[in-house]
């Protein structure tokens, strides 16, 4: 006899980066999330599909817990909140020398949704730090099943996947098998852009910066992309430019090469930048941007 078919939503939530994306994107097999060295690069919330023959796990990748400071960090808590109370099981991931912040994990407390606590980063770990932070965290959070992985290495991955699909509830796909994201090929693209945004420049640049894809025509055998990347001010604009334009045309070649990986296809890449003064505080520029629903 077949065994039942079980699917759910699993939402993937930590402090900024503490590997969420990088777990995520392992657990997926598809690089669908951006990774970057830097804090809050994901700012959305991101689904990713995992289908097998018995089952199907709905991954949300959520933006870092944080205390926001303007809208869009309150925009970006409002997707951690949806993805709270859509999940089925709830994947909080911990770094190897983090400590409990009680203002942003109090939340879980009384939970009633099977918490996975996932100590990330174990090829770091020295002696018997694996054992001691394993203890210390079933001291401080109510989880379900703590599991050391390292997102890194792969160490343990396969676990957090049998361990997941223990506490999926029996039901039919959500989505159909061949689907890896509920997300469409403009907001790849655009994530892309803004990942090499993120890797080329220092300070306040990649947080100020939003992409915004204005066209995608696809051809036969080649894609044709136009990209404006917004900034806050004018004088960061010209620092995107850079000299002669050699910044910008940095982030395009990168970018290209990354979107011809991900279509499987040329890419013919336009970039141009503006400014929309202070859109990360402003409802209305964050709703034009797709961060604000209402």
């Amino acid at each position: 006899m077949a065994s039942p078919h079980k699917s759910g939503f699993v939402s993937i939530i930590g402090k900024p980066n503490v590997g969420k994306s990088s777990l995520m994107n392992k657990l997926v097999g598809e690089n669908l999330s951006i990774i970057t060295a830097k804090a809050q690069t994901t700012r959305h919330r991101i689904m990713g599909i995992l289908n097998g023959d018995d089952f199907q796990i709905v991954y949300s990748d959520t933006p870092g817990l944080l205390e926001p400071k303007y809208e869009l960090h309150e925009a970006m808590m409002n997707y951690v909140k949806v993805s709270l109370e859509d999940a089925d099981v709830i994947l909080l991931i911990v770094e190897l020398d983090e400590k409990y912040d009680e203002t942003l994990f109090q939340r879980f407390q009384n939970f009633k949704t099977p918490i996975v606590l996932l100590i990330n980063k174990i090829d770091l770990a020295k002696g018997s730090q694996v054992k001691d932070k394993i203890d210390y965290w079933k001291n401080h959070i109510q989880a379900t099943e703590i599991i050391p992985v390292s997102a890194v290495s792969g160490e343990n991955l396969s676990l957090v996947l049998d361990t997941l699909k223990k506490y999926l509830p029996e039901h039919p796909g959500y989505y159909p098998k061949e689907e890896l994201t509920d997300r469409s090929e403009r907001f790849f693209a655009a994530e892309i852009i803004r990942e090499k945004i993120f890797l080329n420049y220092e300070q306040e640049i990649p947080y100020s910066s939003e992409v915004n894809v204005e066209s995608f025509k696809e051809e036969e055998n080649i894609i044709r992309i136009r990209a404006v990347i917004f900034v806050e001010r004018d004088s960061q604009k010209g620092i995107l430019i850079g000299k002669g334009g050699s910044s910008l045309k940095k982030v395009g070649t990168d970018a290209r090469l990354d979107l011809e990986k991900f279509f499987g296809k040329k890419i013919f890449l336009e970039t141009h930048v503006k400014v929309a003064e202070n859109w990360r505080k402003q409802k209305l520029k964050l709703k034009r941007f797709g961060y604000l629903d209402n």
